[in-house]
């Protein structure tokens, strides 16, 4: 009765604590802990934490609001060499939506370097698995990493699935495994068939990474001609269509499943990215008759008028039932305030994209929230 009321009290995300310490090797006097809050589990899931010094205080990371921050941004689009157009919002003539920072409800977020990263992960492999938020992400950790140490030298694959950028005098490669579902695709007689029970293709190349960033749902509402497939497939139940949300949730619990199986979490870190929003709706911010089109600054505070989206429950559910310990990245309040950093019509693939986001943008605080767990 106790663990139950506890599990519904406490959804499963990442909490960050600054602690006193010297040993951080982004700010001198703090060291971070990271608690992530699983099922107790004789395999090492359950109420995970990172050992320090002793607590000061306690602070949320994905609680707060967004500032005006002269210092902004990490890069400029022009500088680096690994946006696709589609991101490259450099024709946008408002700029001001470069200008802010993060700012949590009682802390600091570390700023983020991209030598120390380098340094930290020597030798290190990253991956990025999953849909178009998963590119947008690593795209711009990438950009990051190269606006720091501009006369590195590197190397950039674009490949589908499997893209690598590598900066080589440290050894470390950041790769992107583009699966929108995550579960399998497969060729039956009757067409293309999402099977929410199988994870084969592909799968293998997830293995042995140091650290592992999931990501998927972007692509499971979509329908008509965008839609990825004919049918879906659930155990020995071939079906035209299912309820999306439910979907969702027996294709994460697949990967779950997988997850527990091939995953050892004390030499592979795994995080989930969390479901980022979209912004074609204004009536979810009180401006009914609006999009992200034309919106230059980020709403106010630090709650989103409509809440959270349902999918952002179903992640909580799979992540709060598996054994391994995985992180998840909590973005989806914060990137629900900023309406404004989408490419909207400036993007160069066209169309009003309210979806994904410009770079340099949002997901450059996405990364420097997972450089802070990486810290630990």
């Amino acid at each position: 009765m106790c663990f139950n009321f506890i599990s519904l009290l406490f959804l499963p995300l990442l909490s960050v604590f600054i602690l006193s310490g010297s040993n951080q090797a982004f700010a001198s006097d703090t060291t971070l802990l990271v608690n992530t809050n699983r099922r107790n589990s004789t395999t090492g899931g359950g109420l995970s934490s990172l050992r320090g010094k002793k607590q000061r205080s306690g602070c949320n990371l994905f609680q707060g609001r967004w500032v005006f921050d002269a210092t902004y941004p990490f890069y400029d689009t022009s500088s680096c060499p690994f946006i696709d157009g589609e991101f490259n919002c450099g024709k946008r003539p408002d700029k001001q939506f470069l200008k802010y920072s993060w700012q949590p409800a009682s802390c600091s977020i570390p700023r983020f370097d991209g030598a120390a990263f380098l340094r930290r992960w020597r030798g290190k492999r990253v991956m990025f698995v999953g849909d178009s938020l998963s590119l947008n992400m690593w795209e711009s950790l990438g950009c990051m990493i190269h606006a720091s140490v501009p006369n590195a030298k590197y190397t950039f694959l674009k490949r589908t699935p499997l893209s690598t950028i590598t900066f080589q005098e440290y050894g470390v490669t950041l790769y992107l495994y583009r699966t929108p579902y995550i579960v399998d695709i497969a060729r039956e007689k009757v067409g293309r068939v999402l099977n929410l029970g199988a994870i084969e293709g592909g799968a293998n190349a997830w293995k042995n990474m140091d650290v592992l960033v999931f990501n998927s749902w972007h692509w499971w509402t979509h329908k008509g001609s965008s839609q990825g497939w004919d049918y879906i497939r659930d155990g020995s139940s071939l079906m035209r269509d299912m309820n999306r949300l439910d979907a969702f949730y027996k294709g994460l619990s697949t990967w779950g499943r997988w997850v527990d199986q091939n995953v050892d979490s004390t030499k592979t870190k795994v995080f989930f990215q969390g479901i980022s929003p979209t912004h074609y709706e204004g009536r979810e911010w009180n401006e009914p008759r609006k999009s992200c089109t034309g919106q230059m600054q980020p709403l106010g505070g630090s709650n989103y008028p409509s809440g959270q989206p349902a999918s952002a429950g179903v992640v909580s559910k799979v992540l709060g039932a598996m054994k391994t310990r995985v992180s998840l990245l909590d973005i989806t309040t914060l990137s629900q305030l900023r309406k404004d950093a989408h490419p909207s019509t400036y993007g160069g693939d066209g169309g009003n994209d309210c979806s994904h986001w410009c770079l340099p943008g949002l997901p450059d605080t996405w990364n420097q929230l997972l450089f802070a767990a990486l810290s630990m």
